[in-house]
């Protein structure tokens, strides 16, 4: 494995690389994972991200391509949640929810990169009352490449003050290459069970997946699955969805296991992915129509997806909220490794 760093902006630049070939290329910008060249069957090189063209771009990151997201990843209803006993309202930036942490969450924030120990560290310091948040904040992300393809997440984070916290990463995958819609992707999940939602996108009940267009539990196409006539799907205009992976307790105890594996039969590239989370947000760029991307050309609907690994949307406002407070003296951690690979 080994390293390189260039200048983009005031955001810079890191290259992971591999015996593969495969290039890795992470933003100081949210932390964002902004390229991942592959090779597929062929030998032939392709980035697998969606993404944008410049900084500037990133420097918002409306589509959320690539990049850490905090203090809350997913959803919270109305933004409001209990505790220790009083009302807390953070932002509301989604249909009168909390989505990503805020506009000013971490997506958007400037990190501190370093080069060390086989891998890159990004540091970054969320202030008391960022996105309506209590508690100053201090993350640690960890990004290591290895030989067979895998790229290692690992989350640190450590609080002054009580404060939720649940982080992701928001890749935005097209194992093609980025030529057309992932609708011939074969998709597995390990999930007996996914969460419905609301027009809002708020979780309203945990359902099973069998006799359901959720169900991935063998693979399956994406594409298909899209035209089900079924009402979670219309609603969301595609998947947009928590799918619930076992839940050991206590947190200390999760472990990292293999959750979803999916596979591009035109290229023969594949993706397998592992996390120690709870729950795994499948999401099949239902908003990119009209978003530009690499060459300032639009993407359109579905030629991308996401699975971030994270606690349940709304988690906060559920029964297992304390789950997910972050009080002094604990220390967050969470690993997701993305291992990409050939097909046999």
């Amino acid at each position: 494995m080994t390293y390189v760093a260039a200048s983009a902006a005031r955001a810079q630049l890191f290259t992971l690389t591999n015996a593969q070939g495969m290039r890795v290329t992470i933003s100081e910008r949210g932390a964002a994972l902004v390229s991942w060249w592959t090779p597929d069957r062929y030998g032939r090189m392709a980035d697998i991200l969606l993404g944008y063209p410049d900084d500037d771009q990133y420097r918002h990151n409306r589509s959320y391509f690539g990049a850490i997201i905090g203090r809350w990843a997913n959803r919270i209803a109305r933004g409001r949640f209990q505790l220790d006993g009083r009302t807390v309202q953070a932002d509301v930036n989604d249909r009168g929810n909390h989505l990503h942490g805020g506009d000013a969450g971490f997506h958007a924030a400037h990190w501190e990169g370093e080069m060390a120990h086989g891998g890159l560290t990004l540091s970054y310091v969320s202030p008391d009352g960022q996105g309506g948040f209590p508690g100053n904040v201090a993350v640690q992300v960890f990004y290591q490449l290895d030989d067979d393809g895998s790229l290692s997440i690992e989350y640190q984070a450590t609080s002054d003050a009580p404060t939720p916290l649940n982080l992701t990463s928001h890749p935005c995958f097209n194992l093609n290459g980025g030529s057309g819609d992932v609708g011939d992707h074969m998709l597995q999940i390990a999930a007996d069970y996914f969460l419905e939602i609301d027009p809002a996108g708020i979780p309203v009940g945990r359902t099973a997946v069998g006799g359901t267009a959720f169900d991935f539990r063998q693979p399956a196409a994406i594409g298909p699955r899209l035209r089900w006539p079924d009402a979670q799907v219309r609603l969301a205009g595609g998947f947009d969805h928590c799918y619930c992976l076992d839940e050991p307790e206590p947190r200390e105890a999760w472990r990292l296991r293999n959750v979803a594996r999916v596979v591009d039969p035109g290229s023969g590239r594949q993706l397998h992915v592992a996390t120690t989370e709870a729950g795994l947000q499948f999401y099949t760029g239902n908003g990119l129509e009209g978003v530009r991307g690499r060459n300032r050309e639009p993407y359109a609907r579905h030629d991308g997806f996401c699975l971030e690994a994270g606690a349940y949307p709304d988690q906060l406002n559920g029964q297992h909220a304390a789950n997910v407070i972050l009080r002094p003296g604990q220390v967050y951690t969470q690993t997701t490794v993305y291992r990409v690979s050939l097909q046999a």
